[in-house]
């Protein structure tokens, strides 16, 4: 009997170990599961109207993986850029501060076209006492890759030395050469605009897309580094000129434009008069009144089914529900090519069509699927709400122009800004003069710089901007003008200089 109960105690004590070993076991797992910080995904689209894509009104373009992403995550309604035009836009990206404060206030090299005033300083390039977000997330542990258009400057300005671990193809350009297979190599181009692209004639081959290469690139990226934490910013050139694009798809496009009895003389609205903001001699004030351009077109559909195959890659690796996604544009369409319609203007211009953008958010787990917000939010947001995903404290001395937008991805509906502003102390060569701008809740005012005339306009019933209510509603000119004043003054705005 004592060898049984001997061997009986023995079990029992075994039996205790193990348990403790597994109970153990599990308690590191989860910390190690809780430790694992979510994947980063920003995919930004070049001069992407708010209605170019399906889930915000396109009949004519086709955008199943961008309506995808839309029915896993939150469709954002009043999502803006922090500017009408891109390199300012993606200054604020990563940095969280308005272009105004940044003196980024044009795409670089900046306008050279004048009126009444000679257009603001500003600078050519992110400097590098500007932390951006990749620097932060590095310091944190994450692998930081970039991918695509950079245009914040020239050597050594670049994605290498302002964060990223990895750099394919981002440079000075604001454009490629050519959207084809070598991407402009040796054509002569201007120093900024339909220039080389870095880093991908290795490999290529005659009727590879631009777009399709850079996704490659991404995906290689993302294999590489599956097994920790990383933010990769993958910056398309699509759909900025030139308008080029796989001739079977822009094929499909004649034929739907067909079958859909489109006009082939297409419509088109003149914005703007001098008075009003547009520059003497501006010619590509036209802005489309209808999506019927077969090669832009395709163009939409090349960049969506590059979106897919992020999300496929992710799905296939298992990281979709370890990945946050975020989709937008770095400013409204150009409007000769792209109908930016429900709003007024296009990129370059003060009205929605220049700043309104679509935009997409997919948070696993915490964001309901086919979710929609109509809280504004802009590009600054962007810092501090990815910040807040990864569990890091956040750094208002850094990203002090942005706000956190996790509770509206949460399901709140809580305004997270009193006011947003715009600032462009420029002649834009394919838009309007200098402005302000500023929204509060429903109003938004529009200051031109060159007369201090201001326009008025309420966004719920109006969201077209077709009615200036100025004049009818003096007190609020007032009051929005003193909110952007003492904003400018705050972030020390450069104005318009006298001749």
């Amino acid at each position: 009997m004592c060898a049984v109960q001997r061997l009986f105690n023995w079990i029992q004590y075994l039996t205790f170990f193990l348990l403790i070993l597994v109970l153990s076991g599990t308690d590191t797992n989860a910390k190690q599961t809780q430790k694992r910080k979510p994947n980063i995904v920003i995919i930004l689209a070049d001069d992407l109207a708010w209605a170019d894509v399906g889930c915000y009104g396109s009949q004519f373009h086709e955008t199943p993986n961008i309506d995808r992403l839309a029915s896993q995550g939150m469709r954002f309604t009043n999502g803006y850029a922090a500017h009408m035009s891109c390199s300012p836009s993606r200054a604020a990206l990563l940095t969280g501060r308005y272009p105004a404060r940044l003196k980024i206030t044009a795409y670089i090299p900046g306008p050279k076209r004048t009126g009444k005033y000679l257009p603001a300083k500003m600078r050519m390039e992110l400097p590098f006492e500007e932390v951006t977000i990749a620097e932060v997330l590095k310091e944190s542990g994450y692998a930081t890759l970039f991918v695509g258009k950079w245009h914040l400057g020239k050597s050594p300005y670049l994605p290498e030395n302002q964060g990223f671990d990895i750099n394919i193809a981002g440079n000075h350009s604001g454009a490629p050469g050519s959207y084809f297979w070598p991407y402009g190599r040796g054509k002569k181009k201007n120093s900024y605009h339909g220039v080389e692209v870095p880093g991908l004639y290795e490999g290529g081959k005659k009727g590879e897309h631009l777009c399709d290469r850079l996704t490659t690139e991404a995906i290689k990226l993302i294999d590489k580094n599956r097994d920790k934490p990383f933010f990769l910013y993958l910056s398309f050139y699509d759909v900025h000129t030139p308008i080029q694009a796989k001739k079977f798809l822009v094929e499909k496009y004649r034929k739907k434009a067909r079958r859909m009895n489109l006009p082939e003389n297409t419509p088109f609205k003149a914005e703007g008069t001098p008075a009003r903001g547009t520059p003497p001699g501006i010619s590509s004030n036209r802005a489309r009144q209808i999506q019927n351009e077969p090669t832009y077109a395709a163009m939409i559909e090349t960049m969506d089914s590059n979106v897919g195959r992020i999300m496929d890659r992710l799905d296939q690796l298992n990281l979709d529900k370890d990945t946050i996604v975020i989709f937008t544009s770095d400013n409204g369409g150009f409007p000769p090519i792209a109908c930016n319609l429900p709003f007024r203007g296009g990129k370059g211009w003060a009205y929605e069509g220049g700043t309104r953008e679509p935009w997409i958010v997919k948070w696993p787990g915490v964001t309901k699927p086919a979710s929609r917000c109509d809280i504004p939010v802009i590009f600054t947001d962007i810092f501090p709400t990815v910040l807040e995903m990864a569990n890091l404290p956040l750094r208002p001395d850094l990203h002090c122009d942005g706000v956190s937008f996790t509770s509206l991805l949460k399901g709140e509906n809580k305004p997270i800004h009193d006011c947003i502003f715009w600032h462009a102390p420029h002649y834009i060569a394919y838009g309007c003069g200098p402005y302000s701008a500023i929204r509060c809740g429903k109003w938004k005012l529009i200051e031109w710089l060159e007369d201090g005339s201001a326009e008025l306009f309420n966004l719920e019933k109006d969201i077209g901007e077709k009615n200036d209510l100025a004049k009818s509603y003096p007190q609020k000119v007032k009051s929005l003008r003193n909110k952007l004043h003492k904003w400018r003054k705050d972030v020390d705005a450069n104005m318009p200089r006298p001749r």
